[in-house]
């Protein structure tokens, strides 16, 4: 298991909950020294004009710090799916989030749509043709909807329930009906965690969608899997509830 981190992500570029300041900080207190750090470069224009218009990239570009970073993540992005491409399994520790950009606009606390713009690229190298996401953020991942709804090669799973256990059997059910794929791609939003937004999933929990998404990779992906960081706000839980998750991810 690789973690993609760059200290940047650590820089405050907006006044949104996404951008607060030791929000990075309160996760990678719990993985460094846990899993091997790769640092990412900024996605190249290329990259991002795969999912964005010019219009929308141009746009973001207007605050030059926040095209930094937003870029940077889709940087991130693309270094997690390559590293998962070739047979190890990565999380993005990223920011700024994602699956709320849509390819001509964004909202959300999100800029470019990370998890969109690498399996983009990952399709553009022919290394891979088909995909599912699973989004298991509070939120309905509506910019990632956007992009791929009329693309059958890449089914998006958002799943929801008022109870964790049925939750996690919904997850799970969701994503075996799928069946075989080139690669299985998260958006994994914590704000769904107890004592988070969503109150919903605990530590436990966590590390059992952890088990299931990798069960699953290996049985249909030959264990191609990816996951980046999308929601999750309440700084005391953040950490553990990603590290559980990375627990029975690996």
């Amino acid at each position: 298991m690789k973690v993609v981190y760059s200290p940047r992500y650590c820089e405050v570029y907006s006044n949104d909950p996404a951008s607060a300041p030791g929000r990075i900080e309160a996760i990678c207190d719990h993985l460094e020294g846990r899993f091997p750090f790769l640092e990412p470069e900024p996605a190249p224009e290329a990259d991002l004009l795969l999912v964005h218009s010019q219009y929308h990239v141009e746009s973001i570009g207007r605050d030059s710090h926040l095209y930094e970073l937003a870029s940077l993540a889709a940087g991130g992005a693309l270094l997690a799916a390559r590293t998962a491409f070739a047979g190890e399994p990565c999380f993005g520790l990223i920011r700024p989030p994602g699956h709320h950009a849509s390819p001509s606009d964004c909202w959300g606390f999100c800029f470019f749509n990370n998890l969109a713009v690498s399996l983009k690229s990952l399709f553009a190298s022919g290394a891979a043709r088909t995909a599912v996401i699973l989004d298991f953020d509070l939120h309905f991942g509506d910019g990632t909807d956007n992009i791929f709804c009329r693309d059958p090669d890449v089914p998006y799973i958002h799943p929801s329930d008022n109870n964790a256990d049925a939750f996690l059997k919904r997850a799970e059910r969701e994503l075996k009906s799928v069946g075989d794929r080139d690669i299985l791609a998260i958006s994994a939003g914590f704000d769904r965690g107890k004592s988070d937004w969503g109150n919903l999933l605990d530590e436990e929990d966590y590390r059992r969608l952890g088990e299931i998404t990798r069960d699953y990779a290996v049985e249909h992906c030959e264990g191609r899997r990816y996951a980046l960081l999308e929601g999750g706000y309440n700084h005391q839980v953040l950490g553990r509830h990603v590290l559980a998750f990375l627990e029975g991810f690996e």
